[in-house]
């Protein structure tokens, strides 16, 4: 599922191609994605916001497109605002194709497609008013690359080892509830335990205050690197261009398995299930 750089990635792309156009029309071609088209029709994106995994598309009627693409879901620009290339193959069927569900036209001549082969995600409307207070968003913990006020709110230390300090879960586990932290999901709690030598299966609040902190830099220093590589692609992930991201070729840990420690060059990186989620980590560095 994509996390907070992969959602951050395609928040930055959709502002780059919607803000300021106008929306002309809108077909709905999966019944269970019905959409109140009327309170769309003339909205012009005034911005793109990103709340963890949630993505918010400002409109100046007083409404927003609020979605979470989640497992499979993709959105897929075409029009003026991007040269024409061709798109990924993770794509299926191409655009449109039988797995998009949504088009939304442009006055422009601009079209963003909403593509989804296992329909986990959804796209919804809501007041701009209320998107903050939408069940979903309301549930998200603060995240590394926040506001200092309203939602998302940010991830500060403090918050962090107070957090640790409560809990006696696996650190992982905790690292990915996103009502605790928004945005960290497995690749990146992976990462990040490993750059910080830390074992995924440590009690939360066993860790020390230097371990903290140095989990704490860690966890952004591992999104910061996924955003300079445009997220991950190791699934069904693309960028609204129609492209990948890099990531998936640049992880510390995530899906090394029998592969020998980058760091110790001894210990053969191990992958189990906690939580179950596939976990990676080296026996030899990380205690």
């Amino acid at each position: 599922m994509p996390e907070l750089p992969e959602v951050e990635t395609m928040r930055m792309q959709l502002e780059k191609f919607l803000v300021g156009s106008l929306i002309s029309k809108v077909q709905v071609k999966t019944p269970s994605y019905d959409l109140p088209i009327a309170k769309l029709v003339r909205g012009r994106v005034l911005g793109v916001r990103r709340f963890a995994k949630v993505t918010s598309i400002d409109l100046d009627n007083g409404y927003s497109i609020l979605t979470h693409v989640k497992l499979t879901g993709q959105f897929v620009y075409k029009g003026p605002k991007l040269d024409e290339s061709p798109i990924s193959k993770k794509v299926v069927g191409g655009v449109p194709g039988p797995h998009t569900h949504v088009i939304f036209e442009f006055s422009d001549g601009g079209k963003l497609y909403y593509n989804d082969i296992r329909k986990f995600g959804w796209v919804k409307i809501e007041k701009t008013t209320e998107v903050e207070n939408e069940k979903f968003v309301k549930a998200l913990g603060p995240e590394p690359f926040g506001s200092v006020y309203g939602k998302p709110s940010l991830l500060t230390f403090d918050y962090f080892s107070n957090l640790l300090s409560k809990s006696k879960r696996n650190i992982k586990v905790l690292l990915m509830d996103q009502s605790k932290i928004g945005g960290v999901g497995n690749i990146y709690a992976n990462d990040a335990l490993w750059l910080s030598k830390i074992s995924p299966k440590r009690a939360s609040n066993s860790l020390s205050n230097k371990d903290s902190k140095l989990l704490f830099n860690a966890i952004e220093t591992v999104l910061k690197n996924g955003l300079k590589y445009g997220g991950a692609s190791e699934l069904a992930f693309v960028t609204p261009d129609g492209k990948e991201g890099e990531y998936q070729n640049h992880t510390l840990v995530y899906n090394h398995q029998g592969e020998v420690c980058s760091r110790c060059k001894t210990e053969k990186i191990e992958k189990f299930f906690l939580g179950g989620r596939g976990t990676y980590w080296c026996k030899k560095c990380q205690k």
